[in-house]
């Protein structure tokens, strides 16, 4: 085990400097100029001088290879730059959104889990009787209506019926875990409820299959009760792409919600991360892609020794 997990935590060096590298040459390659941007004009209007000036500023004038050796160093060091936008660290700003997207991914996972594999399992017990229909009527509910719609619905009931607005100001738990509850429980009941539907699916999929095997059948052969063979016996053993599905999702939720910030007027990571794509901010692009996928590689990692927990025939060697 120990020298699997040296080979894996080897492999995220390349994985995250190819990461690096590609988001760095495409944001390059992109049309636009963050200096044009910040001065607040084209390049038919604003001086040169004042233009190479702004340039030499931001460091724009450096070749390529200096600039992205410069940002790899500072990485090192845990220094991601400055906003060209902004003017502040990012990680002063990544520190400000970060924990509204863990808080919220962590969340909206946790009542994703809560939903779907009870509901999951208890359709696959019940196969084609009305408890299957109506769990997968409401997965595939979820499935077909996109989270951003039903946050725009629950908002718009909540107006009309209580007088009830999103809070404009994020409030961190340890603050004032009223209103951090306020803000947060309807974003993560929409969320939720959109990636418990995939795990319902899979869960239902993959406790059927299982549920067909001879071991299982021996089981109720034996006279094993119900609730012992699907859930200690049957569960168990599907849980290996369940579990994938939800760290998947987990990582994907960390600066994928974009949308659904938007709708509940949350200044997460997915919201700066598309700011800093329209205002060309490269350093603010660059650490923001390498956070994600840091944080990709590192979930994919966990997901691989869960195996290990949940089926003890799976040795890392």
């Amino acid at each position: 085990m120990r020298i699997y997990l040296a080979k894996r935590l080897l492999l995220i060096v390349p994985t995250l400097l190819g990461v690096a590298s590609l988001v760095f040459v495409i944001m390059r390659v992109i049309p636009g100029d963050v200096a044009l941007l910040i001065l607040g004009g084209d390049s038919g209007q604003i001086d040169r001088a004042q233009l190479a000036a702004m340039h030499r500023q931001l460091g724009l004038d450096q070749p390529l290879v200096v600039q992205f050796g410069t940002w790899l160093w500072g990485v090192v060091r845990f220094d991601f730059g400055t906003s060209l936008w902004t003017g502040r660290p990012v990680v002063e700003e990544l520190l400000i959104r970060l924990p509204l997207s863990l808080e919220l991914a962590f969340l909206a996972t946790g009542v994703s889990v809560l939903i779907a594999i009870p509901l999951g399992m208890l359709a696959a017990a019940r196969q084609d009787t009305w408890v299957d229909y109506v769990v997968r009527v409401v997965s595939i509910g979820g499935l077909a209506i996109p989270s951003f719609w039903v946050g725009i619905l629950v908002i718009l009931l909540l107006v009309i019926y209580f007088g009830w607005g999103p809070p404009l100001e994020f409030t961190p738990p340890w603050v004032d875990p009223w209103a951090n509850f306020q803000q947060m429980v309807w974003p993560v009941i929409t969320v939720g409820y959109r990636y418990a539907a995939v795990t319902t699916r899979m869960t239902r999929s993959t406790v059927l299959e299982v549920l067909r095997e001879d071991y299982i059948r021996t089981a109720w052969a034996k006279g094993l009760a119900e609730r012992v063979i699907v859930i200690r016996h049957a569960l168990k053993n599907a849980m290996l792409p369940v579990i994938t599905l939800i760290g998947t999702e987990f990582a994907f939720l960390i600066g994928g919600l974009v949308v659904t910030e938007t709708v509940f007027t949350l200044n997460g990571v997915g919201r700066f991360v598309v700011d800093a794509v329209a205002h060309r901010d490269y350093p603010v692009v660059q650490a923001l892609v390498f956070v994600i996928a840091f944080g990709f590689v590192i979930v994919n990692l966990l997901i691989d020794l869960t195996y290990a927990w949940f089926d003890p025939r799976i040795r890392y060697r």
